[in-house]
This record gives C-alpha cells, structure tokens and sequence, in this order.
C-alpha cells in the first residue's frame, strides 16, 4: 500500500508537472500569434528592367486591427529595418467585427509612409464594415497611396514599371473588372512590366494570373492558419481543408504570385507553427 505522503508527493508532482505545460503551450500560443517574423525572398523576374534590379518590397497584408507594440512601433521597426523602396498593404486592415483603436489607422498609415511610399488596396473585410469611403480618406490624408481599379508608374533611373491596384470583388457593384484595368495598362503602356496588388489569394488561377501582370500580391490565406510540414496549411480562411496558394510564391500562365501569411487574425482564428509575417521582397532580373 502506498504511503499518503507519497502518495501526496505524487499528485503535486503531476500538478506541477501540468501546470508548466500549460504554462508552456500559452506561452507558445501567444508567441505564434504575436511574434514578428521577417522573411526574406528573391524573386527573380523576366523583363524587369535592369534599373530595379535589387528593388524591394515590403509587403504587409490582413492585419485585422493586430499592435505590435504600442502604436504599432515594433512593426514599424521591422518595416524600417528593410529599408524597401516600396511598402504595399494588401487588404483587411481592419476587421468586420472588432472596433478600430483610438488613432489605429492614422499611426500606423503615418508610420509606414514616413518609411518608404506605400500604397494600399482594399479588401473583404474593409467592404464588409461598410466604411470603406472613409478609410481611403483618411489614408490618403496620412500619405499613403490608395489604389481603386487604377495603376501608377514607379520610375528609376531611366526605367519605368507599373504599379495597379484592384479593390476587393465585394466593392461597388459594377467597378472596374481587373481586366478592363489590365487593358487600360496595355493601352497606355504597351506591354510594360506591371506588379497587381490584388487582396484574394484565392483568384489568382482563374481571374489574376491571365491579366498578363509580371507579379501579383495578394493576401487572404493568412498562411493556411494552421501549418503543418507538407502542406500550404491546414484551414483556409474559408473554412476548407488542406488550400493552397496560402503562402510564399506560385506560378501560373506566365504570372508570379506571392502571398502573404499576414498579420492579424479574425475574431474567429488563430494561428498555429505559422508567426505574422513581414515579407521583404527582391526583385531581380531573370
């Protein structure tokens, strides 16, 4: 018969035990879900003009009204550290559910373009919060460049490239398809090398990828959720097993695609082996 010292010896131990396992797995929980992680890409690319060899992008995407550190200043630290030539932010900003904070958009638009020009375009969830007019406003009054189903030039040296941005598909009905944007940039160009910041990951294959851009950004996937070896991640933002194009580069009909894991998470989601994500990306001339 074991002895009730022993025996209460025992149970503490296995509590304790318990106890710092569970201390653990918050730890890394919270570690997953608001832990920087700054990733580093080359991307070389066919008909980039040799001027924009080495240029680079910092791509930020789905932040859902995420802080890292007050005001932001932990992400913007990380931006600034990459020194890019460009910022771009692909979409859900803000989140349909969750209240913005106090002075969130202005400090983190602010922050960011005090970096580096940066340029945003919609998506679903910025739509579904029905506040759309106002955010453009009051980004474009804080220095960044919103892009509504048009493009821009980006010059170096002697050289140009294009810049297009398309709202979210849940924008105003009857706006600008991305392929009438795509033959408005043929029609004024010719046939330059153009980058597509386009929010849904998931409309690359069939609509994004034929428009004939050199490069596509999109955000969305927010990196599968939850990643697993071998796989693009375990749940899309849809709700479906095992999706794909959720994270890093894709190649289809001529176009690259990368994506974002992003920033935030819905009031719904978590994440799991798969940290928010500052992507820094260089171009290179193939």
């Amino acid at each position: 018969m074991t002895h009730p010292r022993r025996r209460r010896r025992t149970v503490l131990c296995r509590m304790a035990l318990t106890l710092v396992v569970l201390i653990l797995t918050a730890g890394f929980f919270y570690w997953s879900n608001h832990s920087l992680q700054t990733d580093r890409f080359t991307c070389p690319l066919p008909g980039l003009p040799e001027d924009f060899d080495g240029f680079t992008v910092v791509h930020l995407s789905d932040l859902h009204t995420a802080v890292f550190g007050t005001d932001n200043a932990a992400l913007l630290r990380a931006v600034a550290a990459a020194d890019p030539h460009i910022i771009v932010l692909t979409g859900d900003l803000l989140d349909q559910s969750r209240p913005v904070p106090e002075g969130y958009v202005d400090n983190l638009a602010r922050g960011l373009a005090a970096i580096a020009p940066t340029y945003f375009v919609t998506g679903n969830h910025e739509w579904a919060r029905h506040e759309v007019k106002d955010l453009k406003a009051q980004l474009t009054a804080a220095g960044v460049t919103v892009l509504s189903n048009e493009a821009l030039a980006l010059r170096l040296g002697d050289s140009a490239i294009v810049l297009a941005g398309i709202d979210d598909p849940n924008g105003y009905a009857g706006q600008k398809t991305p392929a009438e944007l795509a033959e408005e940039i043929r029609a004024a160009a010719g046939d330059p090398f153009w980058i597509l910041l386009a929010h849904r990951n998931t409309h690359f294959s069939e609509e994004y990828s034929p428009l004939g851009a050199d490069l596509v950004l999109s955000g969305h996937g927010h990196g599968g959720l939850i990643r697993l070896p071998f796989t693009d991640g375990l749940v899309s933002t849809d709700r479906t097993l095992f999706p794909t194009h959720t994270a890093g580069f894709y190649e289809e009909n001529g176009s690259t695609l990368f994506v974002s894991r992003g920033l935030g998470n819905t009031s719904k989601s978590f994440r799991l082996f798969n940290r928010p994500e500052v992507a820094v990306i260089t171009l290179r001339t193939a």
